[in-house]
């Protein structure tokens, strides 16, 4: 439950982010600039997981740590390496790919909590 509260709550997060950023309301500088590179790794994970768990009518299947890094190194190459290349609009950003890393390790890990453990009953 904790699980798909917090990722209810991400999602709400990064869309209100995006449509304040299209009505060009001011954010704050790391609200605006990085919030949204921090949440987009686990909203993508999240919802890798829940597709192939409906799929394969497993609800215990977990993504493996290394399709985690795999996957953070290719948005990381192709939003600030490529894009930036070939289109002027978007620009490359080391923190960016900080972010991913960040966001994709922190989802494998708050998602291979134990069900009894101790935080998953205080959160």
């Amino acid at each position: 439950m904790f699980r798909k509260v917090l990722y209810i709550i991400m999602l709400l997060t990064a869309v209100t982010i995006y449509v304040v950023q299209r009505l060009q309301f001011p954010l704050p500088t790391i609200i605006n600039n990085y919030l949204n590179d921090l949440l987009y790794i686990p909203l993508i994970l999240g919802t890798i997981e829940f597709t192939i768990r409906r799929i394969k009518k497993d609800s215990s299947f977990k993504l493996p740590f290394g399709f985690v890094i795999f996957l953070a190194i290719s948005y990381s190459f192709y939003f600030e390496y490529y894009l930036p290349q070939v289109n002027s609009r978007y620009t490359a950003d080391w923190i960016d790919v900080v972010l991913y890393f960040v966001g994709g390790i922190a989802y494998f890990f708050i998602g291979n909590i134990k069900k009894n453990s101790v935080l998953e009953e205080v959160l």
